[in-house]
């Protein structure tokens, strides 16, 4: 919804953690962008989900700027994440305020789990 794809412009990282707070996840800022940042740490994930601009972090255990100092999009491999979701491959369900609807499951193309493993 907010053309965060690979092939635009990087958006600030607020604007987006913004989005997801007010549409889906309304449980506080830092765990969304603590998330945001880590699939933006190529120590931290095989293949990278976000395209990073900005201090995210060092290896070293140096944080990531506040989220009003970067900005992000997505990898081309996290739009394969999405790249099926017009076509009812997954089954969706009402957000938390009723509103909005989001897929249960996200219908990818690639075994994100077996690839990028989960901690």
């Amino acid at each position: 919804e907010l053309g965060v794809f690979s092939n635009r412009p990087h958006k600030k990282s607020a604007r987006i953690v913004g989005e997801v707070l007010g549409k889906y996840h309304p449980h506080g800022d830092s765990s969304v962008y603590d998330a945001m940042v880590r699939m933006a740490q190529d120590w931290s994930l095989r293949y990278l989900m976000v395209d990073g601009q900005g201090n995210f972090g060092s290896i070293d255990g140096d944080s990531p700027a506040a989220m009003r100092y970067t900005e992000a999009r997505m990898k081309k491999f996290s739009e394969e994440m999405l790249a099926d979701i017009d076509k009812e491959t997954v089954d969706f369900q009402l957000n938390f305020d009723d509103t909005l609807e989001e897929p249960k499951v996200m219908p990818t193309k690639v075994p994100n789990l077996l690839v990028n493993g989960a901690s």
